[in-house]
């Protein structure tokens, strides 16, 4: 309910005003009665109200002073309503220049009361809307600048507006917060977006000021619904925990207030902000192991690394023919390989030797792509070992889920090495011709090439100097040329032709790119 403060010097008028309606019936609660302004400013300084209702006239410091005390020094933003006489109208003129809503002549009728609060009511209703609004726009804005970060491809602007509008300190990591997996049968979009959606809420309650902490969908993959967190040493230092207990503690809450099992998997502690592209590929790769494992509620990078060698054993010759069919995209081979593999885990238990092997195939699968073109992104690349590792179809650590993981890598090496001898551009450039007045995007051909949408921007960019929608822009607009000089059709229907609907959006950019519009065009070049 709204809060009300009543401020009158004639204590039968607060009183009169108390029982003229029914206020909790109108949304209002009446949280105090001021005698006069300078007793009400002093309510208002420790406490908040929605709604002032003030007698224009009183002792000590009247309504109209006490309006524009308020609304100078920004002790309140509640709407004001004036109580005056008839004698009174040129201070109620003033009242409303000072910022004051309404007035009521006195003796005050209740239908007019009602049709004030009911507009008090609508205002505050807005007002909370465009708030929301600006604070989810906000939100987003930032998420962008910190996604930039977490993925290794910012720039000084990235992080400067992050540094200014996040509380940060010295020892940041990056956390991945789950949820159990749902069963296949529940697993729909809306199961997923309902319990994603739960534990975002609780945990921003419990963040509390830090909430713009949590991250959502880093991933490129929009079948994964991913909330992540940037822990900073600060939250666990102002509550006299190290990091691990902080995090333990955060967990604790989480699963108090959702009733479910809440994972947390921390990546490697980073220096500050600027690195933690760094936490997050190492949270990442501790997330793709995690399903050789055994349910566990919290994974940290440090302790997973601290493994002695001399108690782990590698399986370094099922590993390294693995990664040779891999790289060979065998997948008869890879099948033999991957169960050959899984005996040697099964015989050995699940101990230290599951991360070292792990670890060991996923730094040299890595290694294989970045020694096939030295600009490949690495941070790209655990994006997809990452998304390849979580499939909700298949179960925790079975021989089928690394079996599809190597084909989908081996698929990836295959498409990265055509990439590499220029196979896919030329492709892209087919695509292009054949279909310029179509609806292409970078994403629909980097799903059809099976190449991730920003590696293929970066090729194309880095061969024609121009991002792939300018070049096909370009190329539409061309197309338009020559049809403007060697046909008569209208120009909304050589737009139509070349793959503009909107055919004022096909003139803009027309000028933009010949300089003059296609009538201009067609006129000169005919002449």
């Amino acid at each position: 309910m709204l809060k009300v403060l009543f401020v009158d010097d004639e204590p039968f008028i607060l009183q009169g005003l108390k029982v003229l309606i029914d206020w909790e019936k109108e949304n209002f609660e009446i949280v105090n009665m001021a005698s006069n302004g300078k007793e009400a400013l002093e309510y208002l300084k420790d406490n908040p109200v929605d709604l002032i209702i003030a007698d224009i006239k009183m002792p000590l410091m009247s309504g109209l002073e006490l309006l524009k005390n308020v609304k100078e020094n920004e002790i309140s933003d509640a709407y004001f309503v004036m109580l005056s006489g008839f004698n009174d109208f040129e201070y109620a003129k003033k009242a409303i220049h000072y910022g004051c809503l309404e007035y009521l002549l006195k003796p005050v009728k209740k239908d007019e009361l009602i049709q004030i609060l009911r507009k008090v009511n609508e205002l505050k209703a807005a007002s909370r809307l465009k708030e929301n609004h600006y604070r989810e726009t906000e939100t987003a804005y930032l998420q962008r600048h910190i996604i930039s970060l977490i993925v290794g491809r910012y720039d000084n602007v990235n992080l400067s507006y992050v540094e200014d509008n996040m509380r940060l300190s010295e020892g940041v990591r990056y956390v991945i917060l789950e949820l159990p997996e749902i069963e296949e049968n529940d697993a729909i979009e809306g199961s997923m977006m309902m319990y994603r959606r739960e534990l975002n809420q609780m945990a921003g309650m419990i963040l509390d000021e830090d909430s713009n902490h949590l991250i959502y969908d880093v991933s490129l993959n929009h079948g994964i619904y991913d909330t992540g967190f940037i822990y900073c040493d600060y939250m666990a230092e102002k509550m006299g925990m190290d990091d691990m207990e902080f995090l333990t503690d955060f967990q604790t809450k989480l699963e108090e207030s959702l009733g479910e099992k809440v994972k947390i998997i921390a990546g490697k502690k980073v220096p500050d902000i600027s690195s933690i592209s760094k936490s997050y590929s190492s949270a990442c790769i501790l997330k793709s192991q995690e399903v050789f494992h055994e349910p566990r509620p919290l994974v940290a990078y440090e302790k997973e690394m601290s493994i002695n060698p001399g108690k782990a054993m590698l399986f370094k010759k099922s590993l390294d023919e693995l990664i040779n069919a891999i790289e060979l995209n065998d997948t008869v081979l890879i099948h033999k390989c991957v169960d050959s593999f899984y005996n040697d885990i099964s015989a050995a238990g699940l101990g230290d030797s599951v991360n070292l092997n792990i670890n060991y195939l996923l730094f040299r699968l890595i290694h294989i792509a970045v020694e096939m073109d030295s600009e490949v992104d690495q941070e790209e690349i655990l994006h997809r070992i990452s998304e390849s590792s979580f499939d909700e179809g298949i179960k925790r650590g079975s021989s089928r889920h690394m079996y599809r993981f190597a084909c989908e890598y081996a698929e990836y090496l295959t498409q990265l090495r055509k990439n590499v001898s220029g196979g896919i551009l030329k492709q892209v450039e087919n695509e292009i011709r054949e279909h310029y007045s179509e609806n292409l995007s970078l994403k629909k051909l980097s799903e059809k090439y099976y190449i991730n949408s920003s590696y293929l921007g970066t090729l194309f960019g880095k061969k024609y100097g121009i991002s792939f929608k300018d070049y096909l822009t370009d190329y539409r607009i061309k197309e338009a040329a020559k049809l403007l000089i060697n046909t008569d059709d209208r120009v909304v229907d050589i737009a139509a032709t070349v793959g503009y609907k909107n055919s004022d959006y096909f003139i803009r950019r027309f000028i933009d790119i010949m300089g003059m519009t296609p009538s201009q065009y067609r006129r000169k070049n005919r002449e």
